[in-house]
């Protein structure tokens, strides 16, 4: 725990900010095309050209979003389609009781610095550990919000086929980027790899009798196993560190002894045979 906090004190906030910007630059990308898509399909559906940019300034969800869009679309009320948004962005509530404890100030701010709470930006800003880099998080929510209002003023204007993303295999660009963030994840701490692992083949196993989105959600129970598989807590990672202390300094004493007899050409003796 102190070494990541110590790696985190060690990096400025400019540049962290500026990491940010650089990994979130990706996912913007990704973002503002899948937006395209978004604003295209809200138009043909008869939203009109200020709805659309309203809710993804206000929303900022591509999974919600086109949740509202397959709820309205198919012919369910305003209140169905809230509540299906709802519950697919009830997940940032976990998220963001995760990142909690390195945001700052006082409740209005904690608040307003919690709106960078976004899939790819929380997933790059974690540091391992439960610990965030704060400035990491705004940096790449910074380049991916105005990318995704730009896409959908683009896709309601331009309105292109809808279908036209898909057909271009597009579609794959934001699935491709999050398992690369996944990849990194697992790389970075061994104990992701087990819930990585299960999630995967409970997903490859449910999608084949559920839709997308509810496979997706009974393949996140994998992170469950994480509740089990605790890392060692900050007392027995300082013992660690207090016994390979101990370890290097018992070393360099004996190396000491040895470097002092070779130059007055004595032999060395150890404790027990000084005691004898």
């Amino acid at each position: 725990m102190d070494s990541l906090r110590s790696a985190k004190a060690a990096v400025s906030p400019r540049a962290s900010f500026l990491s940010g910007l650089k990994t979130g630059s990706g996912l913007a990308a990704a973002s503002f095309l899948l937006a395209v898509s978004f604003g295209a399909i809200s138009t043909s559906q008869g939203w009109g050209h200020l709805a659309p940019v309203i809710c993804s300034m206000a929303v900022f969800s591509g999974s919600a979003q086109f949740a509202l869009l397959a709820t309205l679309g198919s012919g369910g009320g305003i209140a169905g389609a809230v509540t299906s948004a709802a519950l697919i962005n009830s997940r940032f509530i976990p998220m963001g009781i995760a990142v909690a404890g390195d945001l700052r100030g006082g409740r209005f701010r904690r608040a307003l610095e919690g709106q960078a709470v976004v899939d790819g930006s929380w997933a790059a800003a974690h540091l391992g550990g439960g610990r965030f880099d704060r400035y990491l998080l705004f940096g790449a929510t910074a380049i991916q919000w105005p990318a995704w209002v730009a896409g959908t003023a683009l896709g309601v204007v331009v309105s292109p086929d809808p279908d036209l993303l898909h057909r271009l295999g597009l579609d794959v660009l934001t699935p491709a980027l999050f398992v690369a963030l996944l990849f990194d994840e697992v790389r970075r701490e061994r104990i992701n790899r087990l819930p990585a692992l299960l999630g995967a083949v409970l997903a490859a196993g449910l999608i084949a009798f559920l839709p997308a989105g509810p496979a997706l959600v009974g393949a996140a129970l994998a992170a469950l196993v994480a509740l089990f598989r605790a890392p060692a807590g900050p007392e027995s990672t300082e013992k660690a560190k207090r016994a390979e202390a101990a370890g290097q300094a018992d070393k360099a004493e004996v190396a000491g002894q040895a470097e002092e007899a070779d130059k007055a050409g004595q032999p060395v003796h150890s404790d027990e045979e000084v005691a004898r």
